[in-house]
């Protein structure tokens, strides 16, 4: 299979290309691309060395799959191209998440909407993978009515530009380096992940909310989120307070979450086990934790989530499509 990955030099690109060699996905033919100014560099992959090429000549070659790591504006202009000449897109973006035409597809939860003639597929947004990959299975047993969201997100979650803000302020070295955040991530919290939007949300919030509904398939479910951006590399984590259309038993939650494929329960309080970022971190799977009931209102719980937002919330998750459409054939 020839498979071109886009933005192969940034970080969630790096992330990708070791989630292939470690699913051993059937690459026969691998194509970098990136930026003009990576173009022809080298990287490695599966041990050997491969030139990184432009965007023209990687849509010359046709390949079988492209993976879309490289922001909205490439892939609004590029993931056509790449359709156009018979290339199954996995774009991880938000340039098509919301578009009514495409799929956005979180592999346990809605693959099943998937098909041959999809040519360009979302990969949706970090912090609702993970939370959905926990939600669905609730969902189908009792129905949810509302969330209340609040996240506490990765500096990863913003890229390169923010790591290094961070390591610079860690490291004390903070005269003429660039900030990623309008103020100094270490030892903060911001509130502000993404551009405001004209209602007072983040344009972070309302991913959570649109997205959700979409790949959850009602759009009747009520949504309020609050993003924060957190001085941690390991992953997102989430506050999550369902409420529920059908009463539930907190053990039943529980059991449903570890059938559920991808999550991991950790929750034994008597022992202080519980999910953290830092142990979240290089993993696939999705952590849950605090699970409680919400006392103040009927049917309602309360979740902890936790995973690794370049792995599951981006990379990994991107992958385990692509896998999908092979073992279906339609790659």
């Amino acid at each position: 299979m020839k498979v071109a990955l886009v933005g192969a030099t940034g970080l969630v690109g790096n992330v990708m290309r070791d989630v292939l060699e470690e699913r051993n996905f059937p690459v026969t033919e691998f194509l970098p691309v990136a930026s003009s100014r990576s173009v022809g560099k080298t990287l490695t992959f599966k041990g050997k060395e491969f030139t990184i090429i432009s965007m023209e000549d990687a849509v010359k070659a046709a390949p079988d799959l492209a993976i879309f790591s490289a922001g909205g504006g490439v892939s609004k202009e590029w993931a056509p191209k790449f359709a156009a000449v018979g290339t199954t897109v996995v774009d991880n973006s938000s340039a098509w998440r919301m578009d009514p035409d495409k799929k956005l597809v979180v592999p346990e939860i809605n693959a099943s909407v998937l098909t041959a003639e999809d040519k360009i597929i979302a990969n949706p947004n970090c912090s609702t993978i993970q939370m959905v990959a926990a939600l669905g299975p609730l969902h189908d047993n009792y129905g949810i009515d509302r969330l209340v969201i609040s996240t506490y997100q990765s500096i990863t979650g913003t890229g390169v530009k923010a790591v290094a803000q961070y390591e610079a302020e860690k490291a004390g070295a903070t005269e003429n380096y660039e900030m990623a955040y309008h103020y100094p991530i270490l030892d903060n919290c911001i509130p502000h992940c993404d551009i405001f939007l004209e209602n007072g949300y983040t344009k972070e919030e309302m991913k959570l909310v649109h997205e959700t509904q979409k790949i959850i398939g009602d759009d009747s479910i009520k949504i309020t989120a609050t993003a924060v951006r957190v001085p941690v590399q390991g992953g997102h984590s989430e506050s999550v307070n369902i409420t529920f259309k059908k009463d539930f038993e907190v053990e039943d939650i529980k059991n449903i979450l570890r059938k559920a494929p991808g999550i991991i329960v950790e929750d034994d309080i008597s022992n202080n086990k519980y999910p953290m970022p830092r142990n979240a971190k290089n993993k696939d799977e999705v952590f849950v934790g605090r699970i409680r009931r919400d006392h103040s209102a009927p049917n309602s719980l309360n979740l902890w989530i936790v995973s690794d937002n370049l792995r599951k919330g981006a990379a990994t998750n991107a992958v385990q499509i692509a896998q999908f459409l092979t073992d279906k054939g339609y790659l």
